[in-house]
């Protein structure tokens, strides 16, 4: 069960900040109580206890600096255009700290890949994170969002603008093109959204 020495109010400021209700307490010595994502913290005098399946999703928010971790993300498509989706995983020093997928409607493969890297950075952003190490296996969307390719197609570049104005909102940040194998996880996500 995680510990943040924190001043509770300047807690629960960050915390409404990143969109999260702050509730009474259920005890006297309780200052105040908020829940995220399987996670729920108690803030006391001078310190917040958070416990739950998924303490990251709060403990995150609360860290100075927000911490940082790698990203993975991974758009799939049946098809090409055909129907698509995108996975992503949040990896930390503590292991996997949040994941998702879903579907996105009919769209290209590559429009799939872009769309899977914002909704990696909307996450990251969401959960606190300052410093971020994305890694993917389209080496067009990597290549086109760190400016070694052009992006001539209107909606990539589109798409292209958006994850550059979502990269502001990071200290650091990183984008490096891995092979499919270590990009795993977020494909098998991507490919579960699709099969369900």
């Amino acid at each position: 069960m995680p510990t943040v020495d924190c001043d509770p109010d300047l807690a629960a400021d960050r915390l409404q900040e990143a969109g999260v209700d702050i509730g009474s307490g259920n005890t006297p010595h309780e200052e105040w109580r908020a829940e995220r994502d399987g996670a729920v913290a108690v803030a006391y005098d001078d310190k917040v206890v958070v416990q739950g399946s998924d303490p990251s999703s709060i403990t995150m928010l609360l860290e100075e600096g927000g911490g940082r971790a790698h990203v993975y993300f991974d758009g799939a498509c049946r098809g090409n255009p055909g129907p698509a989706s995108v996975g992503w995983v949040i990896v930390t020093s503590d292991g996997i700290a949040a994941e998702g997928n879903a579907r996105i409607g009919e769209t290209t493969n590559n429009d799939a890949e872009y769309q899977a890297l914002i909704r990696a950075l909307e996450a990251a952003r969401d959960y606190g994170i300052s410093e971020v190490d994305l890694r993917g296996d389209s080496q067009l969307t990597v290549k086109q969002v760190r400016g070694e390719w052009d992006a001539n197609e209107p909606t990539l570049r589109e798409r292209r603008v958006r994850v550059r104005e979502l990269l502001t909102g990071f200290d650091r940040w990183s984008l490096e093109h891995v092979p499919r194998e270590i990009n795993s996880h977020a494909d098998e996500l991507a490919n579960e959204a699709l099969d369900e």
